[in-house]
């Protein structure tokens, strides 16, 4: 995983939380900012999914050039 991705995971994954207790006072939001908790959710999944596939096609092409040899 880039370096740019896990940075960008981290906050995502610090974001979470901030979506149900206020920061400021450690109390728990009455309503919870739900768009925020999805908004976090969904870009988690993303970044997991563009790097397992980034992961995947530079593996292939790995393979390719190892196989290309013989």
């Amino acid at each position: 995983m880039d370096k740019y991705l896990l940075v960008i995971l981290v906050f995502m994954v610090v974001t979470v939380p901030i979506a149900f207790v206020e920061p400021a006072t450690g109390q728990f939001r009455d309503p919870p900012l739900i768009p925020l908790f999805y908004a976090a959710i969904s870009g988690i999944i993303i970044i997991l999914v563009y790097t397992s596939y980034k992961d995947r096609k530079n593996h292939q092409k790995s393979n390719a050039k190892r196989k290309s040899r013989r």
